[in-house]
């Protein structure tokens, strides 16, 4: 893989000391707050970020993009933990959610960045479900996750400030979110998200049939409320671009 070219990045970000392999790859820098919940996506140029009907879909939407590979690894690498929602942990039922199974051929260099940060050797996998509709078995994934669901008094909706107060509360201070759109829209809907990786792919979906899904699903803002991001960085490879927000 080539490197990213780095287009624009703001001051004072903060760094990690990235392994030298992984710096070279990824120009300018790249560092969390303590406790920081981000969020990364791959989106088409007309918006859809999944397709339901097709496994794996978020590969196809990158159009199986090295450098998207790259960024979603570096990315578990810095994370306490990955949460997901029910729907995108059925989708992808035999996935890892660790860095090196994104992208294999960096797999020392994430281990050795997980140890400069003092993380387990893989990140922690959560999952938010309200429960209905939630009939996969646990013996099908390739890992056990934490279950985040809906209290006794609300099963139709999890309450995901509740839901990340319980991953903070069990040590877990930076949460990477990796989908799907409806739970991204209840994150930001309650003004829980830090930061937005999105990978703007070259290639149109398309939104027919029905049922493809935006990057935000089941969450309104305009005209009522103003939900905006602030750019903290832009990379380039080839005809993809990587853009990294604030939404605080």
């Amino acid at each position: 893989m080539l490197p990213l070219e780095l287009l624009f990045e703001a001051h004072g970000l903060p760094a990690f000391p990235l392994p030298a392999a992984l710096e070279q790859l990824f120009p300018g820098t790249l560092g969390f707050a303590d406790d920081c919940l981000f969020v990364n996506f791959v989106e088409s140029l007309d918006g859809v970020v999944a397709i339901p009907e097709i496994a794996g879909s978020n590969k196809l939407i990158a159009d199986a993009n090295e450098a998207d590979q790259f960024v979603m690894a570096l990315l578990r690498a810095c994370a306490d933990v990955v949460l997901v929602g029910s729907g995108t942990l059925r989708a992808s039922p035999t996935a890892r959610w660790v860095a090196d199974s994104a992208y294999p051929a960096g797999g020392e260099a994430f281990a050795q960045l997980r140890d400069n940060l003092g993380l387990n050797p893989e990140p922690a996998l959560a999952v938010v479900t309200s429960g209905r509709g939630f009939t996969i078995a646990f013996e099908e994934l390739a890992r056990e996750p934490i279950v985040l669901t809906a209290s006794t008094g609300d099963a139709a909706r999890v309450d995901v400030r509740a839901a990340v107060a319980a991953l903070r509360e069990r040590g877990y201070r930076r949460i990477l979110c990796e989908g799907g759109p409806t739970l991204f829209g209840s994150l930001l809907d309650a003004g829980l998200v830090d930061e937005l990786f999105l990978t703007l792919s070259p290639l149109f979906a398309g939104t027919s049939p029905a049922g493809r899904l935006a990057l935000v699903e089941e969450a309104s803002f305009l005209p009522d409320r103003r939900v905006a991001a602030s750019l903290l960085a832009a990379r380039r490879s080839g005809d993809h671009l990587f853009l990294r927000y604030s939404l605080q």
